[in-house]
């Protein structure tokens, strides 16, 4: 079977050093529809991936996939966002992969659960922080300390829109996102110096299995359109982005409600 090359005229971003020629990149909660299509933006790009989540057997196909498709070495890691003693051990892993040498971390893992269950559910509700919040903050601290040591690589960490304001409809899940991005916040400003980028990604509603059924829906982003969207913020060193961009100023409105009004809308 023959190999499909990745696309030549295709860069991959901020890889921190023009001598790699397959800078390794590692994609935590590649199993989602989001995360495959970072894997394979990243891979027609010229980069090997590490691909991280739970669900092995599925992150094995998309390997074998990538492998096929780009010809590049693909590897798979088991990852448990909630088990926060093995994340030591975890990183330790992928950076031996690596050969001691990442480019950079995509970041996108998360979960989101109904929010009625969520208010009547201490645990549901500590679930949605551990899992959107806690578990990133977690596995950062181990990479920012990593790339700042050296002097270089690129954090890309997905947020959501749903951290831009609090709404009744979601906010056990969004709350933890915004603490996310002002997490991201700190760590930007802390890293600045040290030559790493972090880019925080905000994208609106996806096409994936968490989106699925949920009503309200609306102006709904392919997971395609949001990988590319990312993969081309990080080569432009950007710190922040919305995808699709609507949502900057979708965003920008909801904010600007006045609180009196806000709490009497259905949102």
């Amino acid at each position: 079977m023959t190999l499909v090359a990745a696309n030549p005229e295709l860069k991959s971003p901020a890889t921190g050093s023009s001598n790699i020629a397959n800078p390794w990149v590692l994609i935590v909660g590649a199993s989602s529809g989001i995360g495959r299509a970072v894997a394979k933006r990243w891979a027609s790009a010229g980069s090997d991936v590490l691909l991280a989540g739970r669900d092995v057997e599925d992150l094995n196909r998309s390997a074998a996939d990538l492998r096929l498709r780009y010809g590049h070495r693909v590897e798979v890691v088991s990852f448990d966002a909630l088990d926060f003693d093995s994340h030591e051990a975890f990183w330790r892993d992928c950076l031996s992969r690596a050969g001691g040498d990442l480019a950079g971390v995509v970041m996108l893992h998360g979960w989101m659960p109904p929010q009625a269950d969520a208010q009547s559910d201490f645990a549901l509700a500590r679930k949605a922080i551990d899992t959107n919040y806690t578990s990133a903050v977690s596995l950062l601290t181990l990479a920012a300390n990593e790339f700042e040591k050296k002097k270089r690589g690129f954090l890309c960490v997905f947020s959501s829109v749903a951290g831009d304001r609090g709404r009744q409809s979601n906010y056990a899940y969004g709350s933890a996102k915004a603490a996310l991005t002002a997490f991201l916040q700190g760590l930007r400003n802390r890293l600045f110096k040290s030559g790493v980028t972090v880019l925080t990604v905000k994208p609106g509603f996806v096409d994936t299995a968490m989106t699925w059924g949920l009503p309200g829906l609306f102006l709904v982003a392919t997971p395609e359109k949001v990988a590319d969207d990312a993969f081309k913020a990080v080569g432009k060193n950007r710190a922040e982005i919305y995808t699709p961009f609507f949502w900057r100023y979708i965003m920008l409105i909801i904010k600007s409600v006045p609180e009196f009004v806000f709490k009497r809308m259905k949102l």
